[in-house]
Order: structure tokens, then C-alpha cells, then sequence
């Protein structure tokens, strides 16, 4: 029982904060809420506990929330697994295929990438999940997608309850008007509810109903996207890649073939790299199986190819004409920037006027981007990228060999 021994023991209190964010109380609320109106609602008015019926569906109830506890706190306490600080391959001769991470004062292993909200580089790094404030990664990817397959399952199952409870509650006092579809109901008069069926009982109900099959849809969603990478042996990051890959490969005509190297060609051998019975994935996060015609810095060599390529065809220099505070949403750059803002964690940078920006990519209203810093910030490491408003940005007319210099200074 790995979650029973982190949870107890909560190495520091880092693991504890992980609870004190709008992710995992939201998500917790909603499994609460659920959970409690579809007991409550079996017990008092629609399946007492002294029928064989009863005690099934309320065991069925504490099974499903018991279970999706338990791969919601395993997912996020057990975490993704994290490359160790200022890691080195064994073979020196290896760093030449590798990205070197600043922050973590070391080298970026292969499917590893660095997330600035855990500020370490993550093992097989899917994404950053705010339900969970943790990083989905190698050790909790099984854990995770278990919790996004049940969650659906139980809410379902409460979904059910809820409807049922309304309609026998509800069946003598409202006419639904069917003449056709009856439902027997004289199970359902063979005993008392507990307590008269109100209109705060009702409302409860229904606002529970909505958030189950709201969760359910959602949920499922996510499931069914995360089993379709597992299934390929990759992650969200991963395919992302691939399909830059492809990109850059027709865009120059290189007639290069680009294989992901983690498809191991069976759906069952890619599932089993994820999912075992000791709830442990396979490998030590650093070493993987690769495809046969591939090798274990197939992946890093493609992504030296795209940073490179990044800088070419993407980064657009453009000095600031605006001040911004760094606001989320900043009222004062106009309705459509304050509607419109980016729906994401990434961070917001402040701007002053004359401040230079090298854009990357951006949105109709909005753009993201690295700030160019002075000589003594960059030798120091630091490193100032985020989204900024459109309006508060003009491109700037420079020539090849500034633009050339300007990306040598970049910090990778």
C-alpha cells in the first residue's frame, strides 16, 4: 500500500500544500458532493439498506469511492518520479544529444522534461494536471488514468441514483405525461422513506446529478485521450513532438524517416508499460525498450533539431510600446485581451516600454515569448518568458546578423 505509507508519513510539508489549491479542492468537492447525495439519497428514499438490493448498491457506492480516493491521493502524492538534480549520463559522450536544464543543474534524460510549476524535470512527462497540482508522469501514470476511468464509472453509477430517487419520489405528484413508458413501482411502496422528499432534498439532488454527468462526460474524455497515447507508448508532450517532426521533415524535404522510438508495435506491450499488478511501472525512468531501427537518444536528437530549427523560422523580435503589469487578465489593454486571455498556468511577464521580446507563438490578442535580457542576467541563468497583450508589442525591423547575435545570447 504504497499511498497508505505516503500519506502517513508525508516526507514535508511540500506534499501536504499540494491539497491547498483550487485543483485538488474543486475536484474533491465534486467526488464529496457526489459521493454523500448518492448514499444518502440510496438509504433514506430510493434503495434501503434492509433489502439484498439496498446493501449491494450501498457497498457498490463505498467501493467506487474508496477506489477513486485511492488513485486520486496515489496519483498525486506518489508523483511522476523526478530526474535526480544535476544528473549526468554515464557515457560523457552522450550530453551531445542532450538538453541541458539550468534549473535543474544538469542534464535532461531521455522523454524527461523540465516543468516550472514542480521547478524539476519530470520522469516521461505527460503534462502538469491542476486537479491533482502534480505533474502526470512515469511512476504515477497508471494511478492516474485509473482515477480518470473510475471517476466516470462511480459518477455514472450516481447519476443512476439520482434520477431514480426524483422519479420514485416524484412519480405521485407530477404528471410526466408518458403513456407508454411506466416504470413498475410497487417495490418502491413497500416502505417509508426516512424523511418527506423536499424541495432542499430535490434541489441537492439535482445540482449532484448535474455534476456527475458533468464529470462523467468531462472525465471520459480524458480517459479515452490519455489511453490513446498509452496505447502508442507515448505521452502528450511526445505526440506533440512527433507531429513537429513530421513537419520539419516535409517543410525542408530532407527525406529523412522519423520513427518514434517507444512504439514497441503491440498495443499490449505498450499498455504494459504503464499498467502492472505491483502498481510499479517498468524501468527505472531514465533507460527505455526502443523501437529496432531506433536508439535511446532518438527522441532528444529530433528535439536539438526542432529547438534549432525553432529559432529560424519562429522567434520574431518585437520591443514593447506598452506598459504591463503582468496581470491575467488585464482590463485596461481592452475588452477582447481581458475576454480573451490565454487559458492556461503559464505565466504572465511584466513589460516596461523599450523592453525587447523574442515572440514564439501568440494568439489573435495575446503573445508568448522569451524577454532579452542583459549580458549579467543571462550569465546568471535567468530566464523571463510568458504571454504579454498583442496591443502592448510592435514587431521590430532588424536585420539578419542582430537577429543572429540575439539568438546566440538565448539561454537553452
Amino acid at each position: 500500500m504504497n499511498f497508505l505509507s505516503t500519506f502517513v508519513t508525508f516526507k514535508n510539508l511540500h506534499e501536504v500544500r499540494r491539497l491547498c489549491h483550487w485543483g485538488p479542492i474543486i475536484a474533491l468537492s465534486v467526488i464529496a458532493i457526489c459521493s454523500t447525495m448518492a448514499i444518502l439519497d440510496s438509504i433514506i428514499w430510493y434503495w434501503p439498506l434492509d433489502t439484498t438490493g439496498g446493501s449491494i448498491n450501498f457497498i457498490m457506492l463505498i467501493n467506487w469511492t474508496v477506489l477513486i480516493l485511492y488513485n486520486y491521493f496515489n496519483a498525486m502524492f506518489v508523483g511522476p518520479g523526478y530526474i535526480p538534480l544535476g544528473w549526468k549520463p554515464e557515457n560523457q559522450q552522450d550530453t551531445q544529444y542532450l538538453q541541458y536544464c539550468r534549473g535543474c543543474q544538469g542534464y535532461k534524460a531521455p522523454r524527461s522534461h523540465h516543468c516550472r510549476k514542480c521547478n524539476r524535470c519530470v520522469m516521461k512527462m505527460d503534462h502538469h494536471c491542476p486537479w491533482i497540482n502534480n505533474c502526470c508522469g512515469h511512476l504515477n501514470h497508471a494511478y492516474f488514468t485509473s482515477f480518470l476511468l473510475l471517476a466516470p464509472l462511480g459518477c455514472s453509477h450516481a447519476a443512476v441514483i439520482f434520477i431514480m430517487t426524483m422519479y420514485t419520489q416524484l412519480y405521485e405528484r407530477i404528471s410526466f405525461g408518458w403513456s407508454t413508458v411506466r416504470i413498475d413501482m410497487s417495490a418502491v411502496r413497500q416502505f417509508q422513506p426516512l424523511m418527506p422528499f423536499s424541495v432542499p432534498a430535490f434541489a441537492a439532488t439535482l445540482f449532484a446529478l448535474g455534476l456527475a454527468l458533468g464529470t462523467t462526460i468531462a472525465v471520459g474524455m480524458l480517459f479515452v485521450i490519455q489511453m490513446k497515447v498509452i496505447l502508442r507508448n507515448k505521452t502528450s508532450i511526445e505526440s506533440w513532438i512527433e507531429e513537429k517532426a513530421k513537419d520539419r521533415i516535409q517543410h525542408y524535404q530532407t527525406g529523412e524517416e522519423f520513427i518514434f522510438p517507444y512504439d514497441l508495435g503491440s498495443r499490449w506491450l505498450n499498455f504494459k508499460q504503464v499498467f502492472t499488478w505491483s502498481g510499479t511501472p517498468r524501468g527505472d525512468g531514465i533507460v527505455w525498450p526502443v523501437h529496432p531501427k531506433c536508439h535511446q537518444h532518438t527522441l532528444t536528437i529530433e528535439q536539438l533539431k526542432q529547438k534549432a530549427d525553432k529559432r529560424v523560422r519562429s522567434q520574431v523580435q518585437y520591443r514593447a510600446v506598452e506598459d504591463y503589469n503582468g496581470a491575467c487578465c488585464p482590463l485596461s489593454k481592452g475588452l477582447q485581451t481581458f475576454f480573451r486571455t490565454p487559458c492556461t498556468e503559464e505565466p504572465r511577464i511584466p513589460l516596461c516600454k523599450g523592453d525587447t521580446i523574442l515572440a514564439t507563438r501568440g494568439t489573435k490578442w495575446w503573445m508568448y515569448g522569451d524577454k532579452v535580457l542583459s549580458e549579467e542576467e543571462v550569465r546568471a541563468g535567468e530566464r523571463v518568458r510568458g504571454w504579454f497583450p498583442r496591443r502592448c508589442v510592435e514587431k521590430c525591423h532588424y536585420d539578419t546578423a542582430a537577429s543572429d547575435a540575439t539568438s546566440d545570447k538565448k539561454v537553452n
